[in-house]
């Protein structure tokens, strides 16, 4: 019954919208308001959200500070790490109420919560009094819901309407974080806060990373703070690490960590789950997973990659999860068709539309012939499969979209499935000569 109703509401109908807001509501009075008194840091936008929630939540840890955090791939209380299995970047609120109880109980004193433009939309995460935005960027997604891109953005802008109304708490100010590399970047400058930072490559912004050094297995630059100059030395790779890492330090200064305390903090961290990460392997070619769902996600990824010196070709397996918004997918698919030497497209989350369906809507985006280097491989597994039997020297093969998810659904049916055990399957079978490389 529940499922036949999803279908015929509309999801931007109002009485969902009430549906959902009187659950927060209620969460919030049976849990009684957890996040009451918790230093709370919003991370919101469209990419690279995970990855800043993690590399904030990650460095308060080192810094000895008793942290609770929730973000698309994973949540911890404390020292306990947990996946995230809900596929919900924002959780149903009656579950992120009980996990702030729970990091309430346990002393934890920051929270630093992942936000989903649905999540705002519905009032999922109604009353969690925040008190640090970030802003990462700006791209298409989740049009499905909002329609349109004027309506996406105001509905990230209620974010930082409302931050400087939130209740006060000691020692610590209304600050919003704010990336200055986007055409709506006016309207969020216009709101009020106690603190406004700014950030990008330019001579405009507060925060700006300087000799930029890309090596091999470390991204390396400097950053002047007020009174101090910070020195990174960071295994998050590229340039889209260090605006997350710029995002982060701004955090960290903002609660008054000590320069050098945040230096130890960043270095410390080697890789997060699903952004770029990088599979080890003996084949002399590189893998990598990563979670590029949006246009201007799949963009970076493969324009970076590109931008090494030594690749050969680029195979990237791909797909776009289904009942999802449809806009985007000529899109992503000029890109990938446009930026990969070789594409393989599979499965990802089906839910209720057919694959056929969906290759309908792709097949006209991509200006190649099935067989000449581009394949339609239904079965996920089989389709990394393939990629890697077909890499050589110097290639890389980019497994792209499902990134740290361990669950994948056909038809509404779970089931176990994890795309970096999928790739250690495939190579242990390289390995033990079951297939022939």
């Amino acid at each position: 019954m529940l499922n036949y109703l999803k279908k015929i509401i509309s999801l931007d109908n109002p009485f969902r919208v009430i549906y959902h807001l009187i659950r927060a509501v209620i969460a919030n009075f049976v849990y009684w308001f957890p996040s009451r008194n918790m230093t709370i840091i919003w991370v919101t936008w469209t990419n690279w959200k995970t990855t800043t929630t993690n590399i904030i939540a990650r460095w308060l840890k080192s810094s000895w500070k008793k942290v609770f955090m929730f973000s698309t791939v994973n949540y911890f209380i404390g020292d306990n790490e947990y996946r995230n299995d809900t596929k919900m970047t924002s959780p149903d609120p009656f579950l992120l109420q009980s996990l702030l109880k729970k990091a309430k109980n346990e002393w934890c004193s920051i929270a630093v919560i992942e936000t989903s433009s649905h999540a705002l939309f519905f009032n999922r995460v109604w009353w969690i009094e925040y008190d640090i935005a970030v802003l990462t960027n700006i791209s298409q997604d989740h049009l499905d819901l909002h329609r349109n891109m004027d309506n996406y953005v105001k509905t990230k802008l209620k974010l930082f309407k409302n931050l400087i109304s939130n209740a006060r708490k000691p020692n610590v100010k209304k600050t919003a974080i704010i990336n200055i590399d986007s055409e709506y970047k006016e309207l969020f400058l216009a709101e009020t806060y106690d603190n406004l930072i700014t950030f990008w490559f330019d001579f405009t912004s507060n925060l700006k990373p300087l000799n930029i050094e890309n090596n091999i297995n470390t991204t390396n630059f400097t950053v002047k703070i007020p009174d101090d100059t910070l020195k990174i030395e960071t295994k998050l790779r590229w340039n889209f690490n260090i605006y997350n890492i710029l995002w982060a330090i701004w955090v960290f200064l903002s609660l008054w960590i000590k320069p050098r305390v945040i230096e130890e903090s960043i270095n410390s961290i080697k890789y997060i789950p699903g952004r770029l990460e990088e599979i080890e392997n003996e084949y002399w070619f590189k893998i990598f997973i990563d979670y590029a769902h949006t246009p201007d996600a799949l963009e970076n990824v493969l324009e970076t990659i590109k931008q090494i010196e030594w690749v050969n070709r680029i195979i990237t397996v791909f797909w776009a999860t289904w009942d999802r918004d449809k806009q985007k997918r000529p899109i992503m698919w000029q890109i990938v068709s446009k930026l990969s030497d070789e594409v393989i497209l599979c499965e990802d989350d089906c839910y209720t539309e057919s694959f056929e369906s969906i290759i309908k809507d792709v097949i006209p985006w991509i200006e190649r012939k099935e067989w000449e280097n581009f394949w339609i491989i239904e079965d996920r597994k089989d389709a990394i499969r393939t990629a890697l039997l077909k890499a050589s020297i110097n290639d890389v093969v980019l497994i792209a979209w499902k990134w740290d998810e361990h669950v994948i659904i056909r038809n509404e049916w779970v089931f176990e499935y994890n795309d970096k055990q999928a790739v250690l399957e495939i190579l242990k079978e390289i390995d033990d000569n079951k297939i022939v490389n």
